[in-house]
């Protein structure tokens, strides 16, 4: 028994009390980190000004996040299994804060580069740590609940990284500085709780040395077939929320005449918030359906985000918005949760980490190929190319879906 002032609190309730206080900790760091990818999102229209790059450019520096998300799954996707969850989130965080440091003193588009990279190798290293860490502590009380905390966090970290910054930029002084020095203070608050937050690795390893690196992922050609609707699925949610995280800002900025980076920040927080929704209030919906429904989604939402910019309308920017987030929120979290059921147990972490890849070559791809478009011909004809290819990819999956079910 242990007493606090003259209670008496038994050894399990301390346990428990540790335990929730881990699951918000966790779930703040997951947050925190994927509040970092889109810190930026309202003030590339400002890099661009300042530092005289183009579009091609400002895509390349979006898309260039992915080499860091690609390192950390295939390099160091198992790091926390063997060092520990703690130990891990630790170098997540401490990756996330160099990163945001050098965000904070860039004076030219390498030191972004080098920014975006190491802010993607602290979320692809974190994410896996604290999804893992989640499912370890509460997986066994509803083994969907620890899917949608972590989902949630993620998503509701997107959108405040984008709208706090997008208000910083607009209503306080030094725009490109004050954003990442309110995201440091909150990076150095996160790492605070994570010191006390419960470790679930039994045994982990003492020494770096003996932790593996060996990439792997890879699809069973079993299951290939079934593979193909879950995996673009994948890569359609993940580009459309690439499109709103890299370009968007540019379209109200240029198409729609809306220079205002609180209305940038508030756009993406919008997309943000329809995912999070989406996926917290669909735990019901079999992981088929949602994806299926997903797949139908996509070409209402594609078609409503070229209408936008050839009518130059913010309030059907905003139509757009919800129904691109509803579609990504059905998409990816209907397309993980079926990756998962035809993964075979053996084989499960390499099917996964596949699927990871088909979704964020879509966070990178499209938006790289809009940006070439767009200094070739108008970007609102770039964007239009943009939805009708990632249409067909919709239809495509669709037809294998509704083809191959799951077993």
């Amino acid at each position: 028994m242990a007493r606090v002032g003259n209670t008496s609190i038994p050894s399990t309730a301390r346990w428990e009390f540790g335990k929730s206080a881990t699951v918000v900790a966790v779930a703040c760091m997951i947050g925190a980190l994927f509040a970092g990818s889109t810190i930026a999102t309202p003030l590339y229209v400002i890099y661009k000004q300042q530092f005289g790059f183009s579009q091609i450019t400002l895509t390349l520096i979006y898309a260039v996040y992915v080499v860091g998300n690609l390192t950390a799954l295939l390099v160091f996707g198992r790091i926390s299994d063997e060092i520990g969850r703690r130990r891990a989130a630790a170098i997540a965080m401490g990756i996330a804060i160099v990163g945001a440091l050098v965000f904070l003193l860039a004076r030219g588009v390498a030191s972004l580069y080098v920014a975006r990279v190491l802010s993607g190798l602290a979320i692809g290293i974190g994410a896996g740590t604290g999804t893992a860490w989640l499912a370890e502590l509460i997986a066994e009380q509803d083994r969907s609940r620890a899917t949608v905390i972590a989902t949630v966090a993620n998503f509701t970290g997107l959108g405040l990284g984008a709208l706090v910054a997008g208000l910083l930029a607009e209503y306080v002084a030094l725009p490109l500085r004050m954003p990442f020095v309110a995201y440091l203070a909150t990076l150095v608050v996160v790492a605070a709780l994570l010191a006390f937050a419960r470790e679930t690795v039994e045994r982990p390893l003492g020494t770096f040395a003996r932790v593996s690196i060996r990439p792997r992922a890879s699809v069973p050609s079993s299951i290939r077939s079934r593979f193909v609707a879950p995996a673009v699925t994948g890569f359609g949610a993940m580009a459309l929320v690439a499109f709103f995280a890299a370009l968007a800002p540019s379209v109200l900025a240029n198409e729609l005449h809306e220079a205002s980076h609180a209305v940038a920040g508030a756009i993406f927080l919008e997309l943000a918030a329809a995912v999070a929704l989406v996926i917290a209030l669909t735990r019901s919906l079999s992981s088929r359906t949602a994806m299926l429904w997903s797949l139908g989604l996509m070409l209402p939402s594609l078609a409503l985000l070229v209408i936008a910019q050839f009518m130059e309308s913010l309030g059907i920017m905003i139509a757009a918005t919800a129904t691109c987030g509803v579609a990504a929120g059905l998409g990816y979290r209907g397309s993980l949760q079926v990756v998962n059921q035809i993964a075979p147990d053996d084989r499960r972490a390499e099917v996964v980490s596949a699927y990871f890849i088909c979704c964020f070559l879509g966070n990178a791809l499209p938006v790289i190929g809009i940006g070439i478009l767009s200094t070739l011909i108008s970007s609102t004809v770039a964007s239009l190319v943009f939805a009708v290819t990632i249409a067909v990819f919709a239809v495509v999956a669709l037809a294998f879906g509704l083809k191959y079910q799951v077993e």
